[in-house]
Formats: structure tokens, C-alpha cells, sequence
């Protein structure tokens, strides 16, 4: 594995970050002093370069196919230069440590901003929010359209977005990314990638349709669900569990009442948050046809929302994964522990034939 890897980075000389030798880790880190997070892949400190400058230090566990998502990560964010894509340092390889160093975010992810699991959590203003999607479209186009080679993520959620100072989005994680040329419209996968509640219909089920970057759009359509409400998505609760949330806004907006909108709201703030809400429909429509390119969302969050034309309603039924539960195909623990915690574990199994 490691040989692989060194062979990887070899080729990939025009795009390197600084690499970094273990001591240098622990230094930058003061012996991995101050933790941030942690989650499936690894953990996250935090550190300081002797420039003074603040960094976020995440070490990987032990690396999964051949070291693959660690050659992704450096493969698309060390060629990447885009305000709302995060950067990459520089990263570490000496024998089995894996580290990638990035751009500190202090004000963390987006998830604990719209995640009612913290009782504290602070809000978000409708302009900030308004703010945020737009920084999200623009990385995830430029993803799509702006690289010499086209990048698909596959684990778009508010884990994955990251708040600068000035609560600029920075999308992060590219573990279970991939890379084809421009030309193509439709990408082969031999696996479903993503997390439980973001994944798109079609990486799950072939006769949905093609696989193709319109599994992002989704994936954004589902996280924009989520900071239209204020809440974790969930995949199903004991509420209400036959009824898709996503079909629970659509029939909300449908029957004319407000979105999500505190009783204050200015005509500005329900502009914002019916727009919002339309351009979330389209987004996560199941056939991936009907789903907007990321131009176009942004064109669609950028122009007046009068001229956004109401999308299909969504499928009425219960979420794809739970559809998955009921089918033949086979999880393993890793997967079936998502439903618990989504946040921190993607998912990535054999897609299903029908």
C-alpha cells in the first residue's frame, strides 16, 4: 500500500501541497494537543504552522482500499483554488501515519448550525443562509465545470461544509471523491458512495437513471432541506415516518403557508425562503433529469424568485434508503450504523440490480 501511494504522489508532482514528515505533525500539533472532532475517517486537531498560521490537522485511520481515499483527497483538493472549496496544506506519509493538513475554519461545520440534536446550537439569519447556499452552489459548480477534469464528491452534507471567520462555505472531504474528464456526461461506479440521507436515488438503484454529477445536485437539494427547517434530516421518525420530509415541505408550500419564516420576517426574508425552498425541490427531484446543473441553481438562486417555476412533487413515499432496508441488498454494520449517525460515516456498498 504504501509503495502505491509514493507511486501516486510521484505522478502527481504539478499539484502537491508541501509534504510534511511525522515530527513536523506532532510539533505543528503540540503532541496533538487540541482535538476538534472525530469521526469514521480519523481525528482532527488543530495546529499551527511556525508562520503563525492556524491549521486543522486531520490523521487518518487506517486507510481503506489501498489507501484510495487518502490519493483522492490530495488528487482534487491539491489542484483545487476556489474560495468555497477548503485548502489543502499539505499532508503526511511515513510509513502507516496518514495526515492532511488544511486551512483552519473556526467557526466549524455547517452542521451545528442546523442540527437540533445541540440545544444551544446558534441560529443562522436568512441572509446568512441565503449566503451560505450560494458559496455551496459556486464550489460544487465549480467541482463540475471549473477543473481541468470534472469532480464529483459523492458526500455532500453539512458535515462536509465548512464556516470560515467570515462564514464563507468551504466544501471538505474528498475521500469518496472522482475524477473524469469534461467530456463525459455519465460515470461508471461499481459502488454506491455517500451517507444515508444525502445518497441519490440512482447510486442505489440503476433504473432510476444514469450516474452522473447531478448525484450532487441532490445531495445539496437534501442539505438545503435541512436549513430550510432548522433540523437534522432524518431518514424516518416515529412521528411521522410515512411521510418523506421532503414531500412534508412540498405540500406545505403547495397549500400556500409559510416557510419556515419566524413571525417577524421582513418581505425580503419570505422572498429568501421561498426561494430557497423551490430551488431545494428541484434539486432533489428522483429522476436526475429533472434536476438543475449547478449553473443553473445558481442562476435560479441569483434571479427573482417570481420567475421560478414550481417543480414536480417529490415521491410520496418513504426515503430510498429505507426502500433499500426492505430489498435484497445486504448491509454490513458500518452501514447499517449510519441510520444512528449519518454526520460522521459515509457509506459505500454495492449498488443494488433491480
Amino acid at each position: 500500500m504504501y509503495h502505491a501511494i509514493e507511486g501516486f504522489l510521484q505522478t502527481q508532482n504539478n499539484f502537491m501541497p508541501i509534504r510534511y514528515n511525522y515530527s513536523h505533525i506532532k510539533r505543528m500539533t503540540i503532541g496533538f494537543k487540541e482535538k476538534l472532532g472525530e469521526g469514521g475517517y480519523g481525528s482532527v486537531y488543530k495546529g499551527k504552522l511556525r508562520s503563525g498560521r492556524d491549521v486543522a490537522v486531520k490523521m487518518l485511520n487506517k486507510p481503506k482500499a489501498g489507501g484510495q481515499d487518502f490519493m483522492n483527497e490530495v488528487a482534487t483538493i491539491g489542484r483545487i483554488h476556489h474560495v468555497n472549496v477548503v485548502g489543502l496544506v499539505g499532508y503526511c506519509v511515513e510509513g502507516t501515519k496518514r495526515a492532511l493538513v488544511y486551512d483552519f475554519m473556526p467557526n466549524g461545520s455547517l452542521d451545528k448550525y442546523i442540527s437540533t440534536s445541540q440545544e444551544e446550537s446558534p441560529l443562522l439569519s436568512w441572509q446568512r443562509k441565503y449566503d451560505i447556499t450560494l458559496g455551496m452552489a459556486r464550489g460544487i459548480g465549480y467541482l463540475h465545470r471549473g477543473c481541468d477534469v470534472r469532480i464529483l464528491h459523492f458526500d455532500i452534507k453539512p458535515h462536509n461544509i465548512l464556516l470560515d471567520e467570515n462564514f464563507i462555505p468551504k466544501i471538505s472531504d474528498f475521500g469518496l471523491a472522482k475524477l473524469y474528464p469534461t467530456d463525459n456526461s455519465i460515470v461508471n461506479l461499481t459502488a454506491a458512495r455517500g451517507t444515508i440521507g444525502y445518497v441519490a436515488p440512482e447510486l442505489i438503484s440503476r433504473s432510476i437513471g444514469a450516474i452522473s454529477y447531478k448525484a450532487d445536485v441532490y445531495s445539496f437539494g437534501m442539505l438545503l432541506m435541512e436549513m430550510l427547517d432548522l433540523k437534522r434530516h432524518e431518514v424516518a421518525n416515529e412521528e411521522n415516518s410515512s411521510q418523506y420530509f421532503p414531500f412534508y415541505i412540498y405540500n406545505k408550500f403547495n397549500k400556500g403557508k409559510e416557510i419556515l419564516v419566524h413571525e417577524e420576517a421582513n418581505d425580503d426574508e419570505k422572498k429568501m425562503a421561498r426561494k430557497l425552498s423551490l430551488v431545494a425541490l428541484w434539486c432533489i427531484q428522483t429522476n436526475p433529469i429533472q434536476r438543475p446543473s449547478m449553473s443553473r441553481v445558481l442562476e435560479m438562486l441569483e434571479g427573482e424568485v417570481e420567475v421560478l417555476e414550481v417543480p414536480p412533487q417529490p415521491i410520496q413515499s418513504q426515503p430510498i434508503v429505507l426502500q433499500m432496508m426492505g430489498s435484497s441488498m445486504a448491509f454490513s454494520s458500518d452501514s447499517m450504523a449510519l441510520l444512528e449517525n449519518p454526520a460522521d460515516n459515509p457509506i459505500e456498498v454495492d449498488i443494488c440490480s433491480d
